[in-house]
């Protein structure tokens, strides 16, 4: 049974151990209270950055744009001389595109043209000459007019052409045409068709042959000629010779097209020089801003100049005083903290939160750590997500905003402790969200009433659909709370507007409820706290010890389960946690598994102790609570419920077996009185307290003979008489008051309990002889022993019921 026990183990209580190793290893050599203040301080810088992000900034100019309605007041906060970055380089700009594009012009290119032409010409003849030395020459002649067909061409075109130029005699007419047509169309003012581009209503020419002399031409396109008309122009005149073949004409104008180049010329280098001096002449463009100077108002249409100012005003804040915010924020931080501190240290008992003041403050912080990344996260989502639309209401991150899980903090702090915490929880995070917000006050009240519904609108937390209706609560509130913030803003009601709220309150309560799921099994394992919830996951008879314990030790068994009830009962009065009471009965005397027959309530007739030794029976009944101990932390069970097996005997003697041994002991033996004595603790806390006066009592109104009303009264007075003399009760909080309310409900209960039954009309009671035949066959096939008189009850000093102790073969029944 033991190793299936320990497969129950929670994997994450073993990996909740290792990290308490592994972050104790460090401050091994630091008191807890360093320790405290350590993480005290951490938790303070770290919310501190969370609200105030350095490196995760989102600046106000790049929520609005040209055309916007500001949706708060714009003010200064100080007085501001910044640079308008973008202004002036609008401006700068504005002055290149003003500079002229420049371009160079080169007035000689129609000579150059008909020069090579010419040259080219020429040295067709000379080839010629040197191939036909008997040819008919002219010296005089300044182009020879007969050129034979195997000379080369040497001018643009290719060699080819030099073929088509010797099939005949070309008279000296035919050539001025060609050369004339040439001049013409290479004259003027031509310019490369790539740099059509540049052209602009006015373009500044500069002669490459007189540096200093610039002119402005307006309208060029229409004053020039594009390169690739003037050659179209060319083959136009060339068509015009009517002597010429066709192929004649194509190879002329292979050889002359190329020879016409453009003369204007764009020049990209002198342009932007000319356009970055230009640039750099520009004086940068001020802001000038006086402190408390209002930039917009709420309403306003977002202008050019105001998104430059409040351009100057983020820059500002963002740069200059940074590190003032941070601080400023850190020491605000800090009181809230210390305040809070001081609330969990005077807030008072917490029936259901078994912590100690510095781990119920840690698991404040955690929470609180935890509500404000996931505001810091959605605050900037929304923001993102306003941004990536164009169109009112989407464009409006408030509206996105209402979807953030405001109530989270405070619902699963009401789920973990109490109402009290939790409210306080609520208003503290309601603060850090008036902080994150770009709207403070609003989102603040909006915060806070989200966090009220939170905590007051469900009862105990004794399923997980509680979680589901909390945030059906939540939802259905944040939508109204956001139509009212609507309403009160002044903002029309507009259905998109409507619908967009409605649905991003009901999205809030949606998110609150599936993040709350998640992070509460992580603090129940993480802080060890036990929820009604995982205290009825407790109850389940299903589970192998409980089942081991009602197959093994059914007596044992259903005193526990009226131990519960009796202590149940008990809490309700005093305004204690009921169900941890109840649930921890049901294992506090699992340690009985391992021996139940000495246990009277499992004995049938006949007890094991009569023939053991009083040393040996004491340690069998105490080894019920050490053996306890050990199988509840095997199987992983809380720390609070393994607390009701250690401490629901106390520190208390077993006083007969201890008067036997003493008895039956030499003078010169001395008897140790603590091998007589529970290891206990005492009871620390009510329910443990309350639980040892149930099972007191239940055993000792079962060995009852007449469980009347006198009997159980005097029994019950007896038994916590005997507790507090013993001083059972010093370490836990049970004031005097409370006792008496406890003993009343003891009484109570166990009356009702084991109230006598009414007699019924025509039943005939049995006759006193059948009662004692009866009693007798009851006794020999009965469980536990039955005393006529309170008085008989072996109830010891400490208010202990040892029946064990007595010899079963003397007892008078």
């Amino acid at each position: 049974m033991s190793k299936r026990i320990q497969d129950l183990a929670s994997p994450l209580k073993k990996w909740r151990n290792w990290l308490g190793q592994f972050f104790n290893r460090p401050f091994a050599n630091v008191t807890e209270n360093q320790k405290f203040w350590f993480g005290f301080a951490f938790l303070c810088v770290l919310t501190t950055f969370l609200i105030n992000n350095p490196f995760w900034h989102t600046s106000t100019e790049q929520l609005y744009k040209e055309g916007d309605i500001a949706r708060e007041s714009i003010i200064s906060p100080a007085d501001i001389s910044a640079t308008d970055f973008d202004e002036t380089e609008r401006i700068k700009q504005s002055v290149k595109e003003s500079v002229r594009p420049i371009f160079t012009f080169e007035a000689n290119r129609a000579d150059e043209a008909v020069q090579s032409f010419r040259s080219a010409w020429e040295s067709l003849q000379r080839k010629t000459d040197n191939i036909n030395s008997n040819s008919r020459t002219n010296v005089n002649s300044k182009i020879n007019l007969n050129i034979k067909s195997d000379a080369s061409w040497n001018g643009a075109g290719g060699a080819e052409l030099g073929r088509i130029f010797g099939s005949r005699r070309f008279s000296s007419n035919e050539l001025e045409a060609v050369t004339r047509v040439l001049r013409e169309n290479a004259s003027g003012s031509i310019y490369g068709d790539q740099d059509r581009q540049f052209f602009e209503a006015e373009i500044l020419l500069l002669d490459r042959q007189k540096p200093n002399q610039q002119s402005v031409m307006q309208m060029p396109e229409s004053s020039m000629t594009a390169l690739s008309e003037a050659r179209a122009n060319l083959k136009e005149g060339l068509s015009q010779i009517s002597s010429l073949s066709p192929a004649e004409i194509e190879a002329f104008y292979a050889a002359a097209s190329p020879l016409i180049q453009p003369n204007i010329v764009f020049d990209s280098a002198a342009t932007g020089s000319s356009r970055q001096t230009a640039a750099e002449s520009v004086q940068p463009k001020i802001i000038s801003l006086k402190r408390g100077q209002t930039i917009v108002r709420e309403g306003d249409t977002i202008t050019v100049e105001a998104l430059s100012q409040i351009s100057a005003v983020s820059s500002y804040s963002s740069s200059t005083r940074r590190v003032n915010r941070f601080f400023g924020l850190l020491v605000l931080i800090t009181a809230l903290f210390w305040a809070a501190w001081k609330f969990v240290q005077h807030r008072g008992i917490v029936p259901r939160l078994a912590l100690s003041e510095e781990k119920t403050f840690a698991l404040f912080g955690f929470i609180v750590l935890a509500q404000t990344m996931l505001m810091a996260i959605f605050f900037r989502l929304a923001e993102f997500t306003a941004l990536q639309n164009v169109r009112a209401p989407l464009n409006d991150p408030t509206l996105w905003a209402f979807a953030i899980p405001f109530a989270f903090g405070s619902l699963l702090m009401t789920l973990l402790a109490d109402r009290r915490t939790a409210i306080f929880t609520g208003l503290f995070t309601s603060l850090i969200a008036g902080l994150l917000a770009p709207r403070g006050l609003e989102f603040t009240i909006y915060s806070t009433i989200a966090s009220a519904v939170a905590v007051y609108g469900i009862g105990r937390y004794r399923n997980r659909q509680t979680v589901t209706i909390a945030g059906v609560l939540v939802g259905l509130s944040s939508a109204v709370a956001a139509m009212a913030l609507i309403a009160y803003t002044q903002q029309p009601f507009i259905l998109n507007t409507v619908m967009l709220a409605v649905a991003c309150g009901l999205g809030s309560g949606i998110v609150t409820a599936a993040v709350t799921a998640v992070f509460l099994p992580i603090c129940e394992n993480f802080f060890g706290i036990l929820t009604d919830v995982k205290l009825l996951e407790l109850s389940n008879a299903d589970l192998p010890i409980l089942g081991q314990l009602a197959l093994r030790a059914p007596g044992t068994n259903q005193h526990s389960h009226a131990v519960g009830q009796l202590a149940e009962d008990a809490c309700r009065v005093i305004d204690g946690n009921g169900l941890l009471a109840r649930i921890g009965a049901l294992y506090h005397d699992i340690g009985k598994t391992a021996a139940p027959e000495h246990f009277v309530e499992n004995q049938h007739g006949k007890n094991p102790h009569d023939r053991l030794r009083p040393a040996q029976s004491a340690k069998i009944i105490i080894s019920h609570v050490t053996y306890g101990v050990k199988l509840g932390r095997e199987m992983g069970l809380p720390p609070r419920i393994i607390d009701f097996i250690s401490q629901h005997h106390g520190t208390r003697t077993l006083h007969y077996f201890l008067k036997k041994a003493q008895a039956d002991t030499r003078q010169e033996v001395e008897i140790d009185e603590n091998d007589f004595r529970y290891p206990g603790p005492k009871p620390q806390f009510k329910e443990a307290a309350i639980m040892m006066i149930a099972d007191s009592c239940e055993a000792a109104a079962r060995s009852l003979e007449e469980p009347n009303p006198e009997n159980i009264r005097f029994i019950v007075t007896k038994i916590i008489d005997a507790i507090v003399v013993d001083d059972q009760l010093d370490e836990c909080d049970l004031t005097l008051r409370e006792l008496t309310q406890i003993r009343e409900s003891m009484i109570k209960s166990l009356v009702a309990i084991y109230h006598s039954r009414v007699d019924y009309p025509g039943y005939t009671p049995p006759s006193s002889a059948s009662i004692e035949i009866e009693k007798e066959l009851l006794d020999v096939e009965g469980i536990g022993i039955h005393y006529t008189s309170p008085s008989d009850i072996p109830i010891s000093k400490g208010g202990e019921v040892e029946d064990e102790a007595v010899v079963r073969s003397q007892t008078s029944f």
